[in-house]
């Protein structure tokens, strides 16, 4: 029997990040500290540049701090783990292996499922996403948002204990972007795993958070969490809502103290529309 979906809990203390380059040096994140509650959709949001990537980085194991900890379950993050896996901006399905085989791929090399076992998983998914019809095809005979799916289905059979999704729905035009979310947010309610997500939309941002982690400028931190009491099972008619305005709102004004901040700094001009969408001329 497959193993059940994890709830771990994620804590920065304290965490430092200095990015080194030829050229400068530059503090991504300073006195960083906040809490991934367990089997919450935690989503973070703020300036252009401001060091959501390098979160993510941090959590998943590919960089360490330079000051302070990353903890998962109360033990330091100290490497890339199969327990915590990321969905990239870019897709990472292997070329070379169909919609079903790169699903498969993870269970049987790790050697955790049987081959009946991560076939039944597999197939499972594939449904739930909206790819039964598709599991013989290979990733260039996708589109954009099926290789989307197949992403998170092929992450999802895993069974991480934190799923982390750095931007994985950018790029895709707006309808397809809609139905990713809309397919996204029913996956998680069904595992009610921890999850991550890196967002640079704000209406995205809140209709999949439980908790939304408002990050400053460089070098960053969280500026303030706000709970996004929003009832689940979500959908997009809940942003007509007064309690999804209120939230945009009060997130709109954080965020555009923090990118006013931001083009100070750097000569340019980032603004948060009123759309939600952010703006970079």
């Amino acid at each position: 029997m497959v193993a059940r979906y994890h709830k771990s809990e994620i804590v920065f203390k304290d965490v430092a990040k200095v990015a080194h380059s030829k050229k400068a040096h530059t503090v991504v994140l300073n006195n960083c500290s906040f809490s991934v509650v367990g089997g919450k959709l935690t989503v973070l949001i703020g300036p252009s540049g401001c060091g959501k990537t390098t979160v993510v980085n941090l959590i998943a194991g590919y960089e360490r701090p330079d000051r302070g900890e990353v903890l998962m379950d109360g033990k330091s993050v100290s490497g890339p783990n199969w327990e915590r896996l990321v969905v990239f901006q870019e897709t990472a399905l292997f070329p070379w292996l169909t919609c079903y085989d790169n699903v498969m791929f993870g269970p049987i090399a790790r050697k955790v499922m049987s081959k009946e076992t991560a076939h039944q998983e597999t197939l499972k998914l594939l449904a739930k996403v909206g790819l039964e019809d598709f599991h013989n095809k290979f990733p260039s005979q996708l589109s954009g948002g099926m290789q989307r799916r197949a992403e998170l289905a092929r992450a999802l059979i895993n069974q991480p204990k934190v799923m982390l999704m750095d931007e994985p729905f950018r790029g895709l035009d707006a309808m397809t972007r809609k139905l990713m979310q809309e397919y996204y947010l029913k996956l998680f309610e069904e595992t009610g795993a921890t999850h991550i997500f890196v967002t640079s939309e704000l209406e995205e941002a809140i209709i999949l958070a439980d908790n939304l982690l408002v990050m400053t400028n460089k070098p960053s931190k969280v500026k303030k969490v706000i709970n996004v009491d929003l009832p689940r099972p979500r959908d997009w008619s809940m942003a007509a809502s007064k309690k999804y305005l209120d939230i945009k709102a009060e997130s709109l004004e954080l965020l555009h103290d923090e990118a006013v901040k931001a083009s100070m700094a750097s000569g340019k001009v980032d603004v948060y529309m009123a759309s939600g969408h952010e703006k970079s001329e």
